[in-house]
């Protein structure tokens, strides 16, 4: 149920204590059980959709980085990229670039 709403409010600012309340649960104790199922904390887990859906769009639109950032939740674009570099091993539009040529090369 916490994974779902999450991924339902990605791109919003989440606030551990409404998820909490919502999946009827303690805020220590959603922790204990979101990392137990997930291996990261709810907003991990919520950078790690963010990210994912960015990387998605980044694919299509390299050029866009800032409103793609801004697009999955980021307020920061030095922020957004600085996470990006940080999961992906590479700034958005490399990476981005990257991943096109890749799949010109596959197809």
């Amino acid at each position: 149920v916490a994974v779902a709403w999450i991924r339902s409010r990605y791109d919003q600012v989440i606030r551990i204590d409404d998820l909490a309340a919502d999946v009827g649960t303690s805020v220590s104790s959603l922790n204990r059980h979101f990392r137990a199922v997930t291996a990261m904390s709810p907003v991990q887990y919520q950078k790690h959709i963010r990210l994912q859906r960015a990387r998605l769009r980044l694919i299509a639109a390299p050029h866009d980085v800032a409103a793609i950032g801004y697009s999955v939740g980021y307020d920061n674009p030095s922020q957004f990229s600085r996470e990006y570099r940080r999961m992906f091993g590479a700034p958005p539009r490399q990476d981005a670039l990257r991943l096109q040529t890749m799949d010109v090369v596959q197809e």
